[in-house]
């Protein structure tokens, strides 16, 4: 049990070895690429890259949300009208919330005060 340990422990070595040679190997090809395109340092390189895309480095900012809740609406006689009417003329309780621009609760709520609503049962 204690061997097939170490043989695993040495098999893991191996490839750390072989990860550490391609890893060496590709840092040599990187740092050769300033070179090999007529740049004095990787920086002026980077730089031309970054001006080659089109892009400063930053992240554009990006335009806030807003976020929270939307402003109390104020329920006044007139939307009480209006909410009648609407009733009167088929529109359901979602349409309407949408069109008066109040929440479906507030709607209910009315409409209970109005007589409009039957109670269950």
């Amino acid at each position: 049990m204690v061997t097939d340990k170490l043989q695993k422990l040495r098999q893991y070595q191996k490839q750390m070895a072989q990860l550490e040679k391609e890893l060496g190997r590709f840092n040599a090809k990187l740092l050769a690429l300033p070179g090999k395109y007529g740049f004095k340092s990787m920086n002026a390189f980077i730089d031309a890259l970054r001006a080659a895309a089109g892009s400063s480095g930053a992240r554009p900012k990006s335009t806030a949300v807003a976020s929270g809740r939307k402003p109390r609406a104020t329920i006044t006689a007139e939307t009480k009208q209006k909410l009648k009417a609407m009733v009167q003329d088929g529109k359901t309780g979602s349409q309407i919330a949408k069109a008066l621009n109040i929440s479906l609760p507030s709607v209910q709520n009315i409409k209970k005060e109005l007589g409009l609503v039957k109670k269950r049962g």
